[in-house]
């Protein structure tokens, strides 16, 4: 099956806003602060998983990999965007378009599923704590985020893919920030049910089944920390996951709300608000949620940046 449909233009036109011109540039403002926070954060976070012997355990293995995802999530599309925003020019190459899709539905569907793996560990942390390091070993942590990662580049390249096969028929104006499959599947002519129904199914499996597995792990972990006697032992184990439960409302929320809503009740704007947030915003607040709420990472950044002051 070949990738590149031969119905396509040399560029697509991204419409973004153009209904609404007097957004661009707060958008564009709110970008590039937003972006520079999101990578230095992330990193931030990689490097005092990586340099810090106290964090060197399955948790913050889950984390550096969460932290990567939002970086390269997020590079998918603001450079991009603040390139639209920033000129006349509201276009991308149909090249371009096709790496983008790949990218942003890899990391995506990739970190759907890595949530679920995040809150698994809390629950055998918190519900099985006398077998957690033998349930959550190193080799059982690889295996996690291996098949984490298959499954999230077969669900992208085998959904992107088949969007890629429809007839565009000249039609080259996306009504949206960026190369997403549910507009190009809007913007596509012919039949389309079949493609339909495959997102449908798609992402059931990868939104609502891992969403389903953190629900259940949560309300195990509720039930075991309201056994918890003393409120010190309750307050260590509640905030242990607290960070990890906001987090998931902020990429769940949107993601839900654009994939599994039914298409006629979405507004025409909506999408690109909810791209913009779990896109944008959600690995933009995740560093800050992780690390304000986290004695441990808040240590081993302060010691970070201390080392960092005495080497200059």
């Amino acid at each position: 099956m070949t990738i590149v449909n031969e119905s396509h233009h040399e560029e697509f036109i991204l419409l973004g806003f153009a209904d609404l011109p007097w957004l661009e540039l707060p958008l564009f403002i709110i970008l590039l602060i937003t972006y520079p926070l999101a990578l230095m954060g992330n990193i931030a976070i990689i490097l005092v998983s990586k340099l810090d012997p106290r964090l060197h355990s399955p948790m913050y293995f889950f984390l550096t990999n969460l932290s990567f995802l939002d970086m390269c999530y997020t590079t998918s599309i603001v450079p991009q965007m603040l390139f639209n925003l920033g000129s006349s020019t509201k276009t991308i190459s149909y090249i371009g378009c096709i790496i983008q899709l790949y990218i942003f539905h890899i990391m995506g569907g990739t970190e759907c599923l890595l949530l679920a793996i995040m809150s698994f560990d809390r629950y055998v942390a918190i519900c099985r704590p006398l077998h957690y390091t033998l349930i959550m070993n190193q080799r059982t942590c690889i295996l996690l985020v291996s098949i984490m990662w298959m499954t999230g580049v077969i669900f992208a390249f085998s959904e992107a893919t088949l969007t890629l096969q429809l007839p565009l028929c000249g039609v080259n104006k996306l009504d949206h920030l960026l190369c997403e499959i549910p507009v190009l599947i809007k913007t596509a002519c012919g039949e389309k049910e079949a493609n339909e129904l495959a997102l449908s199914v798609v992402c059931i499996f990868i939104l609502a089944v891992p969403l389903c597995l953190i629900l259940a792990s949560y309300a195990s972990i509720g039930r075991a920390v309201f056994k918890i006697k003393s409120s010190e032992g309750r307050k260590k184990a509640f905030g242990t996951c607290s960070s990890h439960l906001i987090v998931v409302s902020l990429f769940y929320g949107p993601a839900i709300s654009m994939y599994l809503q039914p298409s006629s009740s979405i507004t025409r704007d909506q999408p690109k608000f909810m791209a913009l947030f779990y896109a944008v915003m959600t690995p933009t607040l995740n560093p800050f949620i992780y690390t304000l709420r986290n004695k441990d990472v808040k240590g081993a950044l302060g010691n970070l940046v201390r080392n960092i002051c005495k080497r200059k």
